[in-house]
C-alpha cells in the first residue's frame, strides 16, 4: 500500500483528491498553486504542514510554496505557526477555516459598500449608472445582513453537530 508519511492515508488517493479539489477551486477563481496548497493542507491528517512537506508532496519549489502560502494567509484561508523550539513555520487549516474566511470578508464588503455609496452620489441616483450602482449597493447590504444571520445559524449547527470549541 502506498501511504503518506506517518499516516494511514493512501498517498495516491490523497494526490487525486488534492488535484481534483484544487481544480474545483481554480474553476471558482482561485489561482492554481494556492488551490493545490490549500487542498493539500485540508487533506492532511494534522491540518498542517511545513514548507518542505508541501513542496515534497506537491513537487513544487520553495518559492511556489511561499507565494501560495502568502496568498492563503492574506485571504485568511491558512494561518502560520512556529514549530516549538524551531525557526520553521507550519501552515495550518482548521475545521472552521471557511467560516473564518467568510467572516473576514465583512471588511471587504464594507469597503465596497462605501465605494458604491460614493459612486451613487457622484454619478447621481437617477442616472442609469447611479441606479445600477444603487442596486449593486443594495445587493451587498442585503447579502451582508443575510450572511451575518447565516453565520450565526452555522455556529449553532456546528456546535450541535461537532461540539463547541
Amino acid at each position: 500500500m502506498n501511504e503518506s508519511a506517518g499516516s494511514g492515508q493512501d498517498a495516491q488517493a490523497v494526490s487525486r483528491f488534492v488535484e481534483s479539489f484544487a481544480a474545483q477551486l481554480v474553476e471558482a477563481g482561485m489561482t492554481r498553486m494556492p488551490a493545490r496548497v490549500f487542498a493539500a493542507l485540508l487533506s492532511s491528517d494534522e491540518g498542517s504542514m511545513t514548507s518542505a512537506e508541501l513542496g515534497e508532496q506537491l513537487r513544487i519549489s520553495p518559492a511556489a510554496v511561499s507565494g501560495a502560502v502568502r496568498y492563503l494567509a492574506q485571504t485568511h484561508m491558512v494561518s502560520r505557526e512556529r514549530e516549538p523550539g524551531s525557526r520553521r513555520e507550519r501552515y495550518r487549516v482548521r475545521g472552521d477555516q471557511w467560516y473564518e474566511a467568510l467572516t473576514n470578508r465583512e471588511n471587504v464588503l464594507k469597503r465596497w459598500e462605501s465605494a458604491l455609496r460614493e459612486g451613487v452620489t457622484s454619478l447621481g441616483p437617477d442616472t442609469p449608472a447611479g441606479r445600477r450602482l444603487g442596486e449593486t449597493l443594495a445587493f451587498f447590504e442585503f447579502f451582508e445582513g443575510e450572511l451575518a444571520a447565516l453565520m450565526e445559524r452555522w455556529r449553532a449547527h456546528r456546535d450541535k453537530t461537532f461540539g463547541s470549541g
